[in-house]
Parts: structure tokens; sequence; C-alpha cells
């Protein structure tokens, strides 16, 4: 007699619907915390402590640039070992972290702890969720990234406005250290209970060479566009408070549109399994940094009104939301998901650190050119220019076969 009929087991029954929730409320209050709550913060952290706006966003620039080192050794890790431990002891450091920077009375210190930070951010954001959604729910991971991206896009929705609040009765030392608590007792048991579904092992033999993808010259070509992309894109997100200001928004008002600029991720990431399925790798690629540029385009040249402000900054959320899930699925779109932590490691970090060197720059440009308008032009051209470029960021037939493992 034949036995029973054994049924393949689904990547969605092994992760489960649990570990799906945890990374979807983990990325929201890391996110919240770790990256979105500074931009409402900064300003009264300058005129608080009386160091330069350059000076303390430059703290967190650094952070940025820690996050994109540790992020490629970090890679290889999350494809061995998977995310749980990772991702559990990030979150520890990240919430001491926080305390750290709140408590800083001198700018090294300041600066110390914000690089602190951009380790632990390496470990707990989107690169390790990315990892482990890809690799557990394989031929499904555009679903599951865009659930994970959808929760990440309401960070700034819920926190930009909860941090203002918090600003306004506990000054910014206050805000931070009340943040920190919440980062701790959301996330560390969150990721040591929830992450604990056995780590698939993967299987390489249909796989890329991950050396000589990491040479090919369309990977060379996608790390720079999309490195320029990220600096004309995640600018905005630290630009966007001070331009609004200097167009006579209040700093809770330039706050709200932060926030409502989330609500445009979540609508953008909600039409993306459709945009997949409807466009190739490279149209795909090409159009969604070209509509990013537009909309930064958009902000820097709109004097007013408020409400064409916000609209334009929803839009400019909208196209962000969906680069996001381009970044996500860039890898495993042309590679396959065999090496998706080292490669991926490998084209986060130089997007990292021009993101990371995008609020910087963009204050001190501001400061050159008079004002931030002329810097939104600007990061609209490299825009431009990084979705010519990611046209030839797709392996030919050849290339493909050629960095087969």
């Amino acid at each position: 007699m034949r036995g029973p009929e054994v049924r393949p087991v689904r990547p969605a029954d092994v992760v489960g619907r649990r570990v799906l929730a945890v990374l979807c409320l983990t990325q929201v209050t890391g996110w919240g915390v770790l990256f979105y709550a500074f931009p409402v913060l900064a300003p009264a952290i300058s005129g608080d402590t009386g160091w330069s706006p350059s000076s303390v966003t430059a703290a967190f620039s650094l952070g940025q640039l820690v996050s994109a080192a540790v992020g490629v050794p970090l890679g290889r890790v999350l494809d061995r070992h998977g995310p749980r431990v990772v991702m559990t002891a990030g979150s520890v450091v990240a919430a001491l972290a926080v305390v750290a920077m709140a408590s800083a009375r001198s700018l090294p210190w300041f600066t110390g702890a914000w690089a602190l930070i951009g380790a632990a951010m390496a470990a707990v954001l989107y690169q390790p969720a990315f990892a482990a959604l890809t690799r557990w729910y394989g031929e499904r991971r555009v679903q599951a990234l865009t659930a994970v991206t959808l929760a990440g896009g309401l960070a700034s929705t819920v926190f930009a406005p909860l941090t203002a609040g918090l600003a306004a009765h506990l000054g910014w030392r206050g805000a931070y250290l009340v943040l920190a608590g919440l980062l701790a007792l959301v996330t560390v048991p969150a990721h040591a209970l929830g992450l604990r579904p056995p780590w698939p092992r993967h299987e390489h033999r249909t796989g890329h060479d991950p050396s000589a993808v990491a040479r090919s010259g369309p990977f060379l070509v996608l790390v720079a566009a999309l490195a320029l992309g990220a600096l004309s894109v995640y600018a905005v997100v630290v630009a966007l408070v001070p331009l609004l200001t200097e167009r006579g928004l209040s700093t809770a008002a330039a706050a709200w549109t932060l926030g409502l600029g989330g609500l445009g991720q979540v609508l953008g990431r909600l039409g993306y399994p459709r945009f997949v399925a409807a466009t190739g790798v490279r149209a795909r690629t090409a159009a969604v940094l070209l509509v990013a540029s537009t909309t930064t385009l958009l902000l820097g040249l709109l004097p007013g009104p408020a409400a064409l402000l916000v609209a334009a900054a929803v839009l400019a959320g909208t196209a962000r939301g969906v680069f996001t899930l381009v970044q996500a699925t860039a890898v495993s779109d042309r590679w396959g998901t065999a090496h998706y932590g080292r490669l991926s490691g490998l084209l986060q970090a130089p997007m990292a650190i021009t993101a990371a060197l995008a609020p910087w720059a963009g204050t001190a440009l501001a400061a050159v050119l008079g004002g931030y308008s002329p810097v939104f032009v600007l990061l609209a051209v490299l825009g431009a220019v990084a979705a010519a470029l990611s046209w030839w960021s797709v392996p030919r037939r050849d290339d493909r076969e050629r960095s087969a493992g």
C-alpha cells in the first residue's frame, strides 16, 4: 500500500503569519525611532546644544555610513544563520545607543552614539528583514516584502507627529528617552520570540557565483544607479521639514506633512505587485527612479500654497515607497535568491553611503545656495541620471550563464 501523500510545505506555512507580523511591527518601530524621529528633532537638538545644524546632521550621516559598512559582512551572516540572533542583539544595542545619544553633553559623545546607532540599524532595519522574507517566502517574496514595507511606510506617519508631541512636552532628550524605551519594549522580545522558525537551507546549484556577479558590468551599473537614486530620494526625507518651514509652514505642520508622506509610501506599495506583473525589471527600475526625480523637482519649484506642498510631499512618499521595493527585489529579480544576503549587502552599502551623506550635503548646500529649493532641483537632476543609468543594469542572457554557479 502506498503511504499518505506527502505535500510540499509552502514557505508561508513554514514562516507563519506570526513572523511576518513581527517584522511588520518591528520595522514600524525601528524606522520610527532610529530614522524618522531625527528630522523632527534635529532643529531642537541644534538650538538646545548650540551645535551647528551641519554638525548635528553630520552625526546622523555618520550613523548611516557605519550602517553601510556593517551591512556588508552582516549579509554573509544572514545567509548562513538567519535573522533571529542578529535582529535581537541589534535591538538591544539600538535601544542602549539611543539612550547614550539622548544623554550626550558633548558633540563627540553625540557623534559616537550615532555611530553605534548606525551599527544597530544594519542589524534591525530593512536589510535583515528583506533577507529573511526573501529566503523564507521564495517565489512569494514580492507579496511578503510588500507587506513589511507597507508597515514600514507607516513609520513616519506614526512617529513624526508622535515625536513632535513628545518633544513639545519633554524636550528632545526626553522624547528620545521615551522612544528608546518603546524601541526596547517592542523589538527585543518580538525578535527573540517571533523569529524562531528554522532557517531554511538554500539550494545553491541553480544560483550564481556571487563574486562573478559582484564584478559584472550590470551589477556595477545597478550599484551606481541605485546609489544616485538613494541620494535623490532619501535626502528629501531629512530636508523636507526645513524646506517646508522656509515656505512658511510651522514645524508641527511640516512634521505632519512628513508623516503624510508615509501614507504616500503605503499607497505606492499597495500597487507594487500589479506593477511587477505589468512591467519588466528594466522598465520598472527606470520608471520608479524617473517618477521620484519628478516629485523631487516639484517640491523644489512649488512656492505654495501649503495644500500643494503637502500633495507634492505625498507624491514623493509614493515614489519613495516603491523605490524601497525596487531595492528589495533588485538582486532577486536579476540573480535569484541563493546569495541574496551577500549581494544585497554589497548593493546596499553604496546606497547607504550616498543616503548617509545626503542630509549633511543637503544642509551644507542649502547654506551655500541660499535655501533648500535649489538643493531639491539638484537632487532631481541626479535622480534623472540614475533613471538613465538603470537601463543597463539588467544582465544579458550570456552574462547570466557565465555567472551561474
